[in-house]
């Protein structure tokens, strides 16, 4: 049977975060920029006859029904294919962090697994089985760097020059959903204009003074509420400011995040802490995996 290995999974950062309504049935509109990074998970893939889906955890324990598996078992409802798959995951992006991980790990399963079982199907099919699964996995699916609204599923690529990022996740995680089912969070943010974001880019990020914020106009509307329910956000962003550097929350987290200028090095982190620097990617590793249009077969 064939089998792919080293699949890469790469984490996201939320360069600003904005809430901007809720519809009727209670789902979050927001408004953001997703950056990749190089911090990623690793994914091995062996094809298996008789539609049986079983999981390999090679470092940290994940929970029984993680969205890997999720993924696969979509993916053959999706395509009718009878094959199945056994699936080595090497976790190396922090849980409850907001980086995505586990919405990483999900698209390129998908991936992954359209190209093993060749079913074809195209990026806009495997777009609706992974808005299904989470808000993020169309952002990886889509495999660029880019402007994310609605509920996720409206991805518009922006370019973003090379730049260096200290990222720092605290022992302590922060589940999305208690963020979102606070009475305190603000809902009602003003949408941004960022048309020139794309054209532009080196005057929102990489630029002007050591420790400047990557994209100045924007926040992120998570984070006061992250910071009363995890204390430990609040650490973390006074750790690096006194490192001289402007943090913020990524997604919903409990990670954050500053802009690293040219030569300034990220100092050792507390125990217990996972601190890396990181650097943005261009576009995702598994960016063609899956034809653009939406003529092919496979569901």
């Amino acid at each position: 049977m064939k089998a792919l290995y080293d699949v890469p999974a790469p984490a996201k950062l939320n360069l600003f975060l904005h809430v901007t309504g809720r519809r009727p049935d209670g789902m979050h509109l927001l408004q953001s920029v997703f950056m990749l990074i190089d911090w990623s998970d690793t994914l091995h893939f062996e094809a298996r006859r008789g539609g049986q889906l079983s999981r390999e955890d090679l470092g940290l324990s994940l929970p029984a029904e993680d969205l890997v598996l999720q993924a696969a078992r979509a993916l053959q409802q999706a395509s009718g294919t009878s094959y199945g798959a056994h699936i080595a995951i090497e976790k190396r992006i922090p849980a409850q962090a907001g980086m995505g991980g586990g919405s990483s790990d999900a698209a390129s399963c998908l991936l992954a697994l359209n190209r093993l079982w060749n079913l074809d199907c195209s990026l806009p099919q495997l777009l609706r089985i992974g808005l299904a699964l989470g808000a993020d996995v169309p952002f990886f699916l889509g495999g660029r760097n880019a402007q994310v609204e609605g509920i996720g599923e409206q991805l518009t690529p922006v370019e973003l020059p090379t730049a260096r990022f200290a990222v720092v996740k605290p022992p302590q995680g922060l589940e999305t959903a208690r963020i979102f089912a606070d009475p305190q969070l603000k809902r009602n943010s003003e949408p941004v204009i960022i048309s020139g974001f794309a054209a532009n880019p080196s005057g929102e990020i990489g630029a002007g003074p050591e420790g400047r914020f990557p994209y100045r106009r924007g926040r992120n509307d998570l984070q006061p509420v992250a910071e009363k329910l995890c204390p430990a956000v609040t650490e973390a962003l006074d750790w690096l400011g006194s490192q001289g550097l402007e943090g913020r929350m990524t997604g919903s987290g409990s990670a954050v995040f500053a802009l690293l200028a040219p030569g300034k090095a990220l100092q050792t982190a507390p125990a217990g802490w996972q601190a890396r620097e990181c650097g943005n990617l261009e576009a995702h590793p598994l960016l063609g995996w899956a034809p653009s249009d939406d003529s092919s077969v496979g569901g």
